[in-house]
């Protein structure tokens, strides 16, 4: 509890993580209180050809779109797909890739180099064009969406987790447990582990705002949930037609996808500063070098 405390008194005082985190809170509050907040929750399903295109006024705060329904509420029910998209794939991604880089970088044999070279064969191929193979293949949907995002992006834990274990092999505390007789699960789970935390957690933070940010691509391809879900990359897609006359209707989505991949980069580059020690002595030797 006390780290967590540091942590977060830390990221408080750098301006950017502070801005990062506000804006995620900020997701989180408008995903779990969307039927609340939302002037118009029906609008999510419901059609209202008399009222489309409306730009924005009193009544609908963000204007409507090409169906009728109210921007802004659909915007807070697309904050809860987003959300999902977003940690189910992470998840998925840190349950897959960081088992395998801690055998591959802790054992040495030739179980390590097949799952390094599994994992490059992923690297090679650009995430978005491979999300996009995966997802066309598999048909549009939120359970297909979650699953190309997921074997696109875990390779890129098992390889950072692979070159901190590889690192954390050298140092004298690990040689001392081994050389106690300590198991290699014991040694992994209980020593290896916690110290390759803090740039898992950076990576994932980071992680979220890309997951977003190609999902939202995946939907602007026609790729994912399809209508009436209320997903900010399809209503991005489905505003080019209006454009510029109903500008609303694309740039109230736009703003909330940048937003939210800004809020999760801040975040992260602020984490990386406060959990990277060696940034820290850096920083603080900068400082005494100025004083």
């Amino acid at each position: 509890m006390s780290a967590v405390l540091f942590v977060l008194s830390r990221v408080c005082r750098d301006r950017s993580a502070l801005i990062g985190l506000v804006l995620i809170l900020a997701l989180v509050v408008c995903a779990v209180l969307a039927p609340v907040l939302a002037t118009h929750p029906e609008d999510v399903f419901e059609l209202h050809p008399a009222e489309r295109l409306r730009p924005p006024g009193a009544q609908h705060l963000l204007g409507t779109d090409r169906m009728g329904a109210d921007i802004y509420s659909r915007l807070l029910f697309g904050a809860r797909i987003t959300i999902l998209i977003g940690v189910i794939a992470v998840g998925a991604s840190l349950v897959i890739g960081v088992p395998v880089g801690l055998i591959a970088g802790y054992y040495h044999s030739w179980l390590s180099d097949l799952l390094m070279r599994v994992s490059d064969i992923f690297l090679a191929i650009p995430q978005v064009v491979l999300a996009i193979a995966i997802a066309q293949t598999l048909g549009p949907s939120l359970p297909n969406v979650i699953l190309a995002l997921s074997v696109t992006y875990w390779p890129w834990f098992a390889r950072l987790v692979y070159a901190e274990t590889r690192s954390l092999q050298k140092e004298v505390f690990i040689e001392c447990t081994a050389a106690l007789g300590a198991s290699p699960v014991r040694l992994i789970a209980l020593h290896v582990l916690p110290n390759v935390a803090s740039p898992i957690i950076v990576r994932a933070s980071i992680g979220m705002g890309f997951t977003i940010l190609t999902a939202a691509a995946l939907g602007f391809l026609g790729l994912g949930p399809p209508p009436p879900t209320p997903e900010w990359g399809r209503t991005i897609a489905e505003a080019r037609e209006f454009l510029p006359d109903a500008w609303w209707y694309a740039a109230a989505p736009g703003l909330a996808i940048f937003l939210t991949v800004m809020g999760f980069n801040l975040l992260g580059d602020g984490l990386r500063d406060v959990l990277d020690p060696r940034i820290r002595r850096g920083q603080g030797g900068a400082k005494d070098s100025g004083d």
